[in-house]
């Protein structure tokens, strides 16, 4: 019997030991300058509501999602037209309804109807008239597939977003699609709204085109631009005078390569001029791309574009293998891991606005804190009191079991590195009502065998054993709904649900466990006789 005390008391002092080693660097002024780097430095997170920082709400553009498909269904439909050597007059896109198409010949029609209803059945094929040259068509996008592509660039925005949001560190965001093709973002903690709004809107095309070399760029700047070109500008700001210099490059329309091959980008620094840029990694696929551009084009120049700006063009000198490439830019050590971090996440095939902007100010946070943990303090003070006085002795243990849990409810939300936001203080709140009410049918059952006539040894042992299995069965009940409230629930319910669950599992050991083993300690180790209770 002592080994096996010596053993339990051992085992809930490791516990103690544990919860408060995590509680410390949560304490004011955080972990001390002599804190053991083996110990835990992550202090409890606090949410928006606490510890303040940005809301927002977008709206992806997803018209603009429609124009990129039709667009891409232009580009299409000239590659298979070409092979079909069918000529035609006109082929451009028409708004976001459609595109329009003028053949040369009426001989092949039925060739161009078979190549459209084949290939590019989402869209219904009309008209057919003669036009004033040739055949004219219209392609009409069926609103079953435009509907499916704006739900997709929704979709893509709220992963794509995600993922950057997750790599610039913010610890625990609530993000989540709204009605109407809109995004709500809420980032704790966030000291920099400018930034993390640009890292969020960043649409991040990154192209790569070949520059025209064999026409002029002067008679482009003056308007003369080759069919099949664009005129692009490299933008750099001198860091000595501020001023901003454009330098003109005449390219390829269509794009050699795209950012959607990359496999990874990272921040590098350039050995010759000491700067940040970005190295790109390509895929298996995008490398053999990249392998036969460079190959292909040796003494020619290619175009790094991001977003519809050049940001260098260096001439290819090799077949270049590997798949590997860098983007230079005179780019800040900020601007380059921004840059890195979007090109990593993948770019937005729709561009988003700003609808809803609020910061929480710390203020704020600070004043939500304090009303929160004094609503907790006092229904903890109030609790403790009742207990002194209905039950006595055995009404102090039980305090302590409930300092306890409160104190292991604080270090879960550390070890899990869990988010404490005001409907969690609700959640712990509850708990602490849950503990006593706990700890009341144990003292109840205990009471109900003192006037049987029992010892208070058996009393004890009669008490927590019959109780125990009420309590096991309704904290059970509570935890499943806690979890089913935090796998379906989103912002302010799963805070909510994050310190209940945890709080359901704290209350149960120090009720059963803990207090349990102080009673026995007491009244069988040190064989007390009376029971106060």
């Amino acid at each position: 019997m002592s080994k096996n005390f010596r053993w339990r008391g051992l085992t809930i002092a490791i516990f103690i030991v544990i919860a408060l080693l995590y509680l410390i660097p949560s304490l004011p002024g955080g972990a001390p300058q002599w804190w053991p780097g083996a110990f835990p430095e992550e202090s409890v997170h606090l949410g928006l509501d606490l510890q303040g920082g940005m809301h927002l709400v977008l709206e992806v553009e997803v018209q603009e999602a429609v124009k990129n498909d039709l667009q891409r269904a232009v580009d299409d439909i000239k590659e298979n037209l070409r092979e079909e050597k069918i000529r035609y007059y006109e082929l451009k896109r028409d708004g976001i309804n459609g595109i329009n198409i003028t053949i040369m010949s009426a001989d092949h029609r039925d060739s161009f109807e078979d190549l459209i209803r084949s290939r590019f059945n989402e869209y219904e094929l009309r008209d057919g008239a003669p036009a004033e040259k040739g055949v004219r068509y219209t392609l009409v996008l069926k609103k079953d597939t435009k509907a499916q592509i704006m739900k997709m660039a929704t979709d893509q925005a709220l992963e794509t977003i995600t993922n950057r949001i997750d790599q610039f560190g913010v610890t625990e965001p609530d993000i989540r699609a709204l009605e109407d093709n809109r995004i709500q973002l809420q980032l704790p903690g966030i000291s920099d709204p400018d930034r993390a709004k640009a890292l969020i809107g960043q649409t991040a095309v990154l192209e790569f085109k070949l520059v025209d070399s064999k026409n002029s760029v002067d008679e482009a700047v003056k308007g003369n631009i080759p069919a099949g070109d664009e005129l692009l500008y490299e933008t750099v700001r001198s860091d000595k005078t501020g001023t901003i210099n454009k330098t003109p490059f005449l390219v390829k329309k269509t794009a050699v390569l795209t950012g959607k091959y990359i496999s990874n980008a990272k921040v590098s620094i350039d050995q010759q001029y000491n700067e940040p840029n970005v190295s790109l990694t390509f895929n298996s696929q995008g490398a053999r791309i990249f392998e036969r551009i460079t190959g292909e084009n040796v003494g020619e120049r290619l175009a790094i574009v991001l977003d519809g700006n050049v940001y260098s063009a260096p001439n290819i000198n090799e077949k270049i293998a590997g798949g590997r490439a860098q983007i230079t830019g005179r780019f800040t050590m900020e601007e380059a891991r921004d840059l890195a971090i979007v090109l990593r996440a993948g770019s937005l095939d729709a561009p988003v606005h700003f609808l809803e902007e609020r910061t929480v100010g710390p203020s704020l946070g600070k004043d939500s804190i304090n009303k929160g943990f004094f609503s907790m303090i006092t229904g903890f003070v109030i609790v403790v009191i009742f207990m002194v006085i209905y039950y006595g002795f055995s009404g102090i243990i039980a305090d302590i079991a409930l300092l306890l849990n409160v104190i292991f409810i604080m270090a879960g939300l550390a070890v899990f590195e869990a988010t404490l936001t005001l409907p969690g203080i609700a959640g712990i709140i509850l708990t602490i009502g849950m503990a006593v009410d706990a700890n009341v049918l144990i003292f109840e059952r205990i009471r109900e065998e003192l006037k049987l006539g029992k010892t208070p040894r058996t009393a004890i042992e009669s008490g927590f054993s019959k109780a125990t299995v009420t309590i096991l069965d309704a904290n059970v009940t509570t935890f499943i709904a806690a979890l089913v409230l935090f796998q379906f629930g989103t912002g302010a319910v799963k805070g909510f649900a994050v310190t209940l669950s945890i709080g359901i599992v704290a209350s149960f050991i120090t009720a059963v466990f803990i207090a349990r083993f102080v009673f026995d300690y007491l009244y069988i180790k040190l064989n007390w006789k009376k029971l106060s209770i």
